[in-house]
């Protein structure tokens, strides 16, 4: 992993949701998940990004590490989850799950997106930052 820098970060970001925007580009709404994650997975490959995907969760609740088999979609350089829907109403319990996510994971930034869109820019993205990503560097 690189130097975490905010502004790594947020390149980090543009570079994940132009991946995003390529998938969406050649294959539209329409599909399944795990079709829109194979094909970002390959994207993000090809820009030479080290991804994680599919990984446990770890689960500590009351000083105990549970299995609770709980999976993210991508993480991104060991800095940024991503989280995947395909779906036709985004729901606010999606962005509490990937918040959710980059706090149990102590990543800075995550980012939700939705492939059941018609422009993953104006409405098929949100990110997220916590105070991991207020407390980096410039």
């Amino acid at each position: 992993m690189k130097n975490l820098t905010k502004a790594y970060i947020d390149s980090l970001t543009y570079e994940i949701i132009g991946a995003a925007i390529e998938v969406h580009r050649q294959l539209g709404p329409g599909l399944l998940e795990s079709v829109y994650e194979t094909c970002l997975n390959s994207e993000l490959k090809e820009r030479n990004l080290h991804i994680e995907k599919q990984q446990v969760i770890p689960i500590s609740y009351k000083g105990h590490q549970l299995d609770a088999d709980l999976r993210f979609d991508i993480l991104v350089e060991k800095c940024i989850v991503v989280e995947l829907k395909a779906v036709t109403e985004m729901l606010p319990i999606f962005d509490a799950q990937t918040m959710t996510y980059a706090r149990l994971l102590q990543v800075p930034k995550a980012i939700l997106i939705n492939f059941t869109c018609t422009n993953i820019v104006k409405e098929g993205q949100k990110t997220f930052v916590n105070e991991l990503y207020r407390a980096l560097p410039d």
